[in-house]
């Protein structure tokens, strides 16, 4: 399968995992598909195939940018470190939604966490934070842990 195609297959197959998450968040099938990890972890499978397949024959690395600019000159490997994002992007907004449950936090107020979180990766978490900060007077790192 060409890199594009690929990539258009992951980018949609994420959609309904976020959709989950933001629509029917407490569904036994949303815990069970997109909050157990499971929807991440197929991802991750991907990820993983793209390395096993690229990584040893491709130039660069990571111990420059440069190095990690020739790597990404590869459109599968490029493709690999957009699938990483996915994978751990939907990751933290799978703990998002159960640690708001945990913590009695109204779903209306993490829906912006989680689109900041599928747009932003790390804008999404310090989000959740501040608000979880916020309602709950939550001290980090002390109940920092998924689960």
């Amino acid at each position: 399968m060409s890199p594009e195609a690929l990539f258009t297959v992951c980018n949609a197959a994420v959609l309904p995992a976020w959709l989950l998450l933001a629509v029917a968040p407490r569904w036994k099938w949303t815990a069970r598909l997109v909050g157990s990890g499971l929807w991440s972890l197929l991802l991750g499978l991907v990820y993983l195939g793209l390395l096993a397949t690229r990584f040893a024959g491709s130039e660069g690395g990571f111990g420059s940018l440069a190095q990690v600019a020739r790597l990404f000159q590869d459109p599968y490997l490029l493709l690999a470190g957009w699938v990483h994002y996915l994978a751990f992007d939907l990751f933290v907004g799978a703990w998002e939604v159960h640690d708001a449950q945990r913590h009695a936090l109204p779903h209306l107020l993490v829906l912006p966490c989680l689109f900041l979180t599928f747009l932003f990766g790390p804008i999404g978490l310090i989000a959740y934070v501040v608000l979880r900060l916020v309602r709950t007077g939550w001290a980090w790192p002390a109940d920092h842990a998924v689960g």
